[in-house]
C-alpha cells in the first residue's frame, strides 16, 4: 500500500497529466493557456508535471477555461 505521501503525489501527477492532455488537444500552449487563465505559466507547469496542489478555486479556473467540469479533471 502506498504511502499518504506517496499517494499524493500521485494523485497530483494524474490531475496535472489529464490537466495537460485536455490543453494539448485544444492547442494551446502552456503559456497561452496560462494567459488565458491569469496565472503564470511555470505554475500551470507545475501543476501539469504534479508538483502543486491547487487550490479550489485554481481548479475551477482551469476547468472552465478548458471547458468542462471540475470533475472532468480528476477523470483517468
Amino acid at each position: 500500500m502506498a504511502s499518504a505521501g506517496v499517494r499524493e503525489i500521485q494523485q497530483r501527477k494524474a490531475f496535472g497529466d489529464r490537466i495537460r492532455a485536455l490543453r494539448s488537444e485544444q492547442g494551446l500552449s502552456q503559456e497561452e493557456f496560462a494567459h488565458e487563465i491569469g496565472l503564470d505559466r511555470t505554475y500551470i507547469g507545475g501543476v501539469e508535471r504534479g508538483e502543486r496542489n491547487v487550490s479550489l478555486d485554481n481548479i475551477h479556473r482551469i476547468a472552465s477555461a478548458l471547458d468542462v467540469s471540475p470533475s472532468e479533471l480528476f477523470a483517468n
